[in-house]
C-alpha cells in the first residue's frame, strides 16, 4: 500500500471513528477556510472595481449579476452534492467499483453542464438583466461582467464537482490549499488588470475566470494522480446512466432547492432595484459582508453532509444522529461569535468596498437589521444537510420551498410595494428562516426516515450492491 493509501485510508477511518466533535471540526475548518478564501477572491472584485471603477461597476459585479450567477452555479452545485453523497456512501462502504464510476461520471456530468451553462449565459445575460429592471447606469457593466465570467464555466463546475468528490471521501484539506492559491492569482490579477490597466468591470471577470481555472486545473491533477479508488483516469469519463441514476435522484432536489433560492433572491433584487442605485449598491455590499457569516454555515452543511454520509455507508448509524447534534451544537456557537463581530465591526467591512456616505449609511442599517437573525437559520442548514446524507433529499425541497421561497415572493410581491423601504425587502430573510427552521425541526424529529424507522431497515432500502 502506498503512502497516499494509507493516508486517504486514515482520513475515511477518521469520519466514521473517533470522536464525533473532534473529527468534525477536523473536517470543518479546512472548507470553511476554503470558503473564507473563496469569498476572499470573490470580495477582491467587489473592492478593487468599488475603489477604482466606481459605485456602478460596484452594483454591477456584486448585486445584479451575483445573483444570476449564484442562480445557475448553485443549481450546479446542488446537483453535483448527489455525487458528493453518493461517492461519501460508497466510500465509506468501501465499495470501489462504485466508487470508480460515480466519480468518472460526475467528472464528464460536470463538462457537459459546464458548456450548456456558458450557451445559456452568453446567449440570455441582457435578457436575465433587464428582467430584474437592472438600473440603466449599471447595465453595460452587468453584461460585460456575466458574459466574461460565463466563458470560465466549464472549469468552474470542473472545480466545484473535484473538490466535492475530495471531500466525500474525507479530504478537505486539498481543496482549501487549492482556493489559496487561486485567491492569490484573483487579487494579483484584480490589481493588474483593473487598477493598472483600467480594464474595469472585463478586468475583473477575466481575473474571476482565470483564477477558477487555475484552481480546476489543480483538482483535476490531485484527482489523476491519487492511487485511492476515486482516482481519475481519462479514458474512462464517460456518463454511466444507472450512476447518473443515482446521482441526479439525490441530486434534484438540491438542486432545485438551490434554485428556488435564488430565484426568490432574483426576484427580492428586482423589488431591490426599484429603490434606486444607492440601495442596489448597498444592498450587493451588505452581501458582500454577510458573506463572512453564509461561508461558515455553509461549510458546517457540507460537513455533516458528508460526515453523515460516510457514517452511513460504513453502517456507522449510531454516528448519524450523534453528528447531526454536534454540528447544531457547532453552528450556534460559531454563529453567536460571527453575528458579533459583524454587528459591532462590521462597518469597517462596508468602508471597503465603498466610500459613499449614502450607501456605508444604508448598508449599515442592514448589518443591524439582519445579523441578529443568523440564529434563526442554523437548523436550516444543519438538518437539511442530515437528510441529504441518508439520501432523503425531497422533503428538505418541499420544505425551503414553502417555507423560504413561496413565503418571500409573496412578501415582496404583496408586501414590499406598501412599505417600499431596503429594510422591508430585508425582512423576508429573517422572517422564513423562523418559520421554515421550525418546519425542518418538527419534520425531524417527529415525522423523518431518522426517528420513524431503525436505520437499518433505511440502510436496506438503498442499493448499495
Amino acid at each position: 500500500m502506498s503512502a497516499e493509501q494509507k493516508v486517504q485510508k486514515t482520513k475515511a477511518n477518521g469520519i466514521t471513528e473517533g470522536s464525533i466533535f473532534g473529527q468534525l471540526l477536523l473536517f470543518f475548518f479546512p472548507i470553511l477556510f476554503g470558503t473564507f478564501f473563496q469569498q476572499l477572491y470573490n470580495t477582491a472584485d467587489a473592492v478593487v472595481v468599488g475603489r477604482f471603477v466606481g459605485k456602478q461597476a460596484l452594483a454591477a459585479v456584486g448585486g445584479t449579476t451575483s445573483t444570476l450567477i449564484n442562480l445557475m452555479v448553485g443549481f450546479f452545485v446542488g446537483l453535483s452534492s448527489g455525487a458528493t453523497v453518493v461517492i461519501s456512501q460508497y466510500y465509506g462502504a468501501k465499495k470501489a467499483d462504485k466508487v470508480h464510476w460515480a466519480v468518472h461520471t460526475s467528472v464528464a456530468f460536470s463538462v457537459i453542464g459546464g458548456v450548456l451553462f456558458m450557451a445559456v449565459g452568453l446567449v440570455g445575460a441582457r435578457w436575465a438583466l433587464t428582467a430584474m429592471h437592472t438600473p440603466e447606469d449599471v447595465m453595460d457593466h452587468a453584461v460585460t461582467y456575466i458574459r466574461i465570467y460565463f466563458l470560465g464555466m466549464v472549469p468552474n463546475l470542473l472545480y466545484n464537482m473535484g473538490a466535492g468528490i475530495l471531500r466525500a471521501v474525507g479530504d478537505s484539506r486539498r481543496p482549501l490549499y487549492f482556493l489559496i492559491g487561486s485567491c492569490f492569482v484573483n487579487i494579483i490579477l484584480d490589481v493588474v488588470l483593473v487598477a493598472v490597466l483600467r480594464m474595469g468591470v472585463a478586468g475583473a471577470a477575466l481575473a474571476t475566470i482565470s483564477s477558477q481555472l487555475f484552481s480546476a486545473l489543480l483538482v483535476i491533477l490531485c484527482l489523476t494522480r491519487t492511487q485511492d479508488m476515486y482516482k481519475v483516469e481519462w479514458r474512462k469519463i464517460r456518463i454511466d446512466s444507472r450512476m447518473l441514476q443515482r446521482i441526479i435522484r439525490i441530486g434534484i432536489p438540491a438542486g432545485m432547492q438551490s434554485v428556488m433560492y435564488n430565484i426568490s433572491n432574483i426576484i427580492i433584487q428586482a423589488g431591490v432595484n426599484n429603490l434606486g442605485t444607492d440601495n442596489v449598491t448597498a444592498w450587493a455590499t451588505y452581501g458582500k459582508v454577510d458573506g463572512l457569516y453564509w461561508m461558515m454555515i455553509n461549510a458546517l452543511g457540507i460537513s455533516v453532509t458528508t460526515f453523515v454520509g460516510q457514517n452511513y455507508g460504513a453502517r456507522r448509524m449510531d454516528r448519524v444522529r450523534k453528528g447531526a447534534g454536534a454540528c447544531m451544537v457547532i453552528g450556534v456557537v460559531l454563529t453567536a461569535i460571527v453575528s458579533t463581530a459583524l454587528y459591532f465591526w462590521g462597518y469597517l467591512f462596508i468602508e471597503l468596498f465603498t466610500s459613499d456616505p449614502q450607501v456605508q449609511l444604508i448598508s449599515q442599517s442592514l448589518i443591524r437589521f439582519m445579523v441578529p437573525t443568523f440564529i434563526t437559520y442554523i437548523t436550516i442548514e444543519i438538518l437539511s444537510g442530515t437528510l441529504r446524507g441518508v439520501g432523503d433529499a425531497w422533503m428538505p425541497l418541499i420544505i425551503t420551498g414553502v417555507g423560504v421561497c413561496l413565503v418571500r415572493v409573496i412578501w415582496i410581491i404583496f408586501a414590499l410595494p406598501h412599505f417600499n423601504t431596503i429594510l422591508a425587502a430585508a425582512f423576508c430573510y429573517p422572517m422564513t428562516w423562523a418559520l421554515t427552521s421550525a418546519a425542518f425541526a418538527v419534520y425531524y424529529y417527529f415525522f423523518s426516515s431518522l426517528k420513524r424507522v431503525n436505520l437499518k431497515k433505511i440502510f436496506l432500502k438503498h442499493q448499495y450492491k
